[in-house]
């Protein structure tokens, strides 16, 4: 009740503030739970994700640091989000999740790459996905970076790509988890590039270091 109020909440600031989201490929996104993962682009990102997929609802990892506020702490808690030590991330990083997507109804969004300042894509998603048998969905986010960019009512966009199966009794090898994080990197790309051909991501504290 309360995630569902506060969606609603967050696409009616969205919709004052942008007003110019749009959502394509949502008949690709399966039934039943799965993993959302796409490039951490923006810290807004995963508001957009959560708006784009709904009326599915997800689950978020956060840094622990953010619950020490107890305002923010009910309101993480109460809209499915738990904590993560990023420097020593204990086996809750995996439990947690994985027993939500098997007991509830209750997706996840992740970012492989873990920050917005990073490309380099990570190999928890593969794991979790395999642990709860259910599937991975790329996605993408193109548009405003920051929060001056998203007053300029400057486009949204957010596209789903092909959901990425993995077999229960896989073992999760090397090579293997390899190849399903280069499957992950091409289909961002695909899906980066139906939306526009000629986007480049620039992460925006790059820019600040350079200018």
């Amino acid at each position: 009740m309360f995630y569902s109020f506060i969606r609603a909440l967050v696409r009616i600031i969205l919709f004052i503030l942008n007003g110019n989201a749009h959502y394509l490929n949502k008949d690709k996104l399966p039934k039943g739970n799965y993993i959302l993962v796409g490039p951490h682009r923006t810290w807004f990102d995963p508001l957009y994700f959560a708006l784009a997929a709904a009326p599915k609802k997800f689950s978020f990892m956060a840094k622990e640091e953010l619950f020490k506020n107890p305002i923010l702490r009910f309101i993480l808690v109460h809209a499915n989000a738990f904590p993560v030590n990023r420097n020593n991330p204990g086996p809750s990083v995996i439990k947690t999740p994985v027993t939500w997507l098997r007991k509830r109804d209750i997706s996840l969004i992740m970012f492989p790459s873990g920050t917005r300042h990073s490309q380099e894509l990570k190999g928890g998603a593969i794991l979790i996905a395999k642990m709860a048998g259910i599937p991975i969905v790329p996605a993408v986010y193109q548009g405003p970076l920051t929060f001056k960019q998203l007053l300029s009512r400057k486009k949204v966009t957010v596209s789903f790509g092909d959901p990425i199966y993995i077999e229960r009794k896989t073992k999760i090898t090397a090579d293997f988890q390899g190849q399903i994080i280069k499957e992950m990197e091409q289909s961002f790309n695909k899906i980066d590039n139906e939306i526009d051909p000629n986007f480049v991501y620039i992460d925006p504290a790059s820019k600040k270091e350079n200018s």
